[in-house]
Parts: structure tokens; C-alpha cells; sequence
């Protein structure tokens, strides 16, 4: 993949990566944000935390390098990663699906490259990325709901991430929703998170499935929840498996609760829903969603937001994190 030259005379570079739980996205963009250089890896983290620095750094060379860009072109980079992060010494703090703690990962981006890196939750990088180019663009707030593994959000207010002095917020999966129901991952007890993740969809589906109560992802997918990712539920509810049709609309009622809890508290003009689950059925959930939530929220604010889709799919992640070092280097330049 080549670049070209902008119109614009600025000739500036800038680079977003994704360090997701099972993959790192890195790609380059021009100064208009058209990309012009990619590459993707596996995260491998198990391998430890210096070979993941190390796997980083050559997937952020590897993006160059498709791109035809050296290092010296390239004004920042921004990366959005997963779990708790140390704002101020621009680390992760854990992250426990790669099996990493105080992950040093804007020193060790600078010390290879020395372009300036920002930092920034994986979710927050993907909310920014759709309140600039997505489904929240010119939005004076925009909230970010993203069911997966767990339940993740984020919020833009006024162009800036809503953030805590020295840490990422917005943990909406973690508010409880129901008094004693299921644990989360945390160990909390219900959890949005454990009432309307992926993860507690398919676990529901699973069960399902073993009692005979959904033949067609039986056949399809087992009762491995591995296997039943959000394609396979999609499938499955395509397919008229009713028992797994009734628990998805049973997490969009939980769903449309934490909207209603987003509403109340922030009255943000838009409210984007994104993830696999979202994308695998848009017109199943989001429909159910919104008419849940407006039979909840205050007639006084019924109409001051709306639902959207997210835009962007694997690009929100890349796009938010670029567009935030580009934030973060013009606001020091300014």
C-alpha cells in the first residue's frame, strides 16, 4: 500500500494501534486520516509481557513500512488498550487476558520510534474514533456502549474523553442492574456485565441448546461457549431458535436500563452501540433497546438523544487512537 501526497501541505503521518485481547491492529494515516499503511498480528500474551512490547513495536514497523513512511514523518502515535490504565505514567496497569501488569508500553513505543505516544482505554480509543469519524460525528456528547467479553463504554463531552485525574471511568459494565443476580468476572453480583455481555448471552444460549431448547445451534455450534460467538447466535435467532431469541431480548431489557441510567445522568445526544454482538444483529437489538429505554427515561429527556449503530467496525479502535495523538501533539503545540 502506497501513500500519496496530501493536499493540504501538511505532510504529517500519524499512527493508531488496537491491542486487543487477541490481536493488535496498527495503521497509518495521512494527515486527511485516509489510511495508507496496516498490518495485524496476534497478541500472544502469554508469551510475556517484554515479547508483547516487542511484537508491538514490529507490528507499528511493519504498518510503516507497508506505508512507504519512515518513522521521522510520523507526528504521534495514540494506542488504545485494554484494562486499567496509569494515565500519567502512560502505562497499563494489568491487563488479565494477556497476563500483563505495569506494562511501561509508551516508553518502550518511544524509546524505538521517538515520536511522541498517547495512551488511552481500547473502548474510549473506539468511542472517540466514532465521535470523530462515525456515528457520533459533531455530537456535544456522545456515549459509547460496546457488549462483549465483558460490557465496556466510554463517553466524549465536548470533544474531550470523559476521564478520571490519573485513570480511565465510564465502567458501565460493572454497575449493578439487578440485587443478587449472577457474578461478573470481577466477582460482582448483578452486573450489566453479567446479565447482558456476549459471554452470559452465549452461556445462556449454551444451556439452551444442551436441554434441546435451541436444535439449530446445537447442530451449528455445540454447547462449547467457544464456539458460540455472535455470529452463531445471529444464526441461531435467523433459524427460529426461540429459547435463544427470548435471552437476547432478556439483555436488551438490561441494556436499555443502563441507556436509561446514561440519559439521566448525562443527556448525551447520541448513544452508540457497538462489538460483534451489535453488528451481528443490529435490527434484532437496537430496535428493542430504544422502545425498552424510552418507556423508562423522563418524558422531559425522551427526546434529547438518540441510538445509533456504530459506524466504523475494526477501524474505531485505530481511528479514535490516532485522532486522539493528534489531540494530545496539537494541544501541546497550541
Amino acid at each position: 500500500m502506497s501513500h500519496q501526497p496530501t493536499a493540504d501541505n501538511d505532510n504529517r503521518y500519524w499512527i493508531g494501534f488496537d491491542l486487543g485481547g487477541t490481536k493488535m491492529l496498527a495503521t497509518v494515516f495521512n494527515s486527511q486520516f485516509k489510511k495508507v499503511g496496516r498490518a495485524r498480528k496476534k497478541t500472544k500474551g502469554r508469551d510475556g509481557m517484554k515479547a508483547g512490547l516487542v511484537r508491538i513495536n514490529t507490528g507499528i514497523q511493519d504498518a510503516l513500512t507497508d506505508a512507504g513512511v519512515s518513522a521521522d514523518q510520523v507526528a504521534g502515535l495514540g494506542i488504545g488498550c485494554p484494562g486499567p490504565l496509569d494515565l500519567e505514567k502512560r502505562e497499563i496497569r494489568t491487563a488479565p487476558n494477556l497476563g500483563w501488569d505495569d506494562v511501561p508500553v509508551a516508553e518502550s513505543i518511544e524509546d524505538e520510534f521517538k515520536f511522541p505516544v498517547t495512551i488511552a482505554n481500547d473502548v474510549d480509543a473506539g468511542v472517540f474514533g466514532e465521535y470523530k469519524f462515525g456515528a457520533g460525528q459533531k455530537a456535544r456528547c456522545v456515549f459509547g456502549i460496546f457488549p462483549g467479553t465483558g460490557i465496556g463504554g466510554g463517553c466524549v463531552y465536548e470533544g474531550k474523553l470523559f476521564r478520571g485525574a490519573n485513570c480511565t471511568c465510564m465502567e458501565i459494565g460493572h454497575i449493578p442492574v439487578m440485587a443478587n443476580g449472577p457474578l461478573d468476572g470481577a466477582g460482582n453480583a448483578g452486573t450489566l456485565e453479567s446479565l447482558a455481555s456476549r459471554l452470559s448471552i452465549a452461556s445462556g444460549a449454551a444451556q439452551a441448546a444442551y436441554r434441546g431448547q435451541a436444535p439449530h445451534l446445537l447442530s451449528n455450534a455445540g454447547t462449547d461457549l467457544s464456539e458460540i460467538r455472535s455470529g452463531a447466535l445471529a444464526d441461531s435467532v435467523k433459524n427460529g431458535d426461540q429459547a435463544v431469541l427470548d435471552i437476547i431480548e432478556h439483555a436488551c431489557h438490561h441494556l436499555a436500563l443502563s441507556v436509561v441510567t446514561v440519559v439521566h445522568l448525562l443527556a448525551p445526544d447520541v448513544i452508540v452501540f457497538g462489538g460483534g454482538l451489535i453488528e451481528a444483529m443490529p435490527q434484532c437489538m437496537l430496535p428493542l433497546i430504544e422502545k425498552k429505554a424510552r418507556n423508562r427515561v423522563l418524558p422531559s429527556l425522551q427526546d434529547v438523544y438518540k441510538i445509533k449503530e456504530a459506524k466504523l467496525g475494526d477501524d474505531a479502535g485505530v481511528m479514535g487512537a490516532a485522532a486522539l495523538a493528534k489531540q494530545s501533539v496539537d494541544s501541546t503545540e497550541s
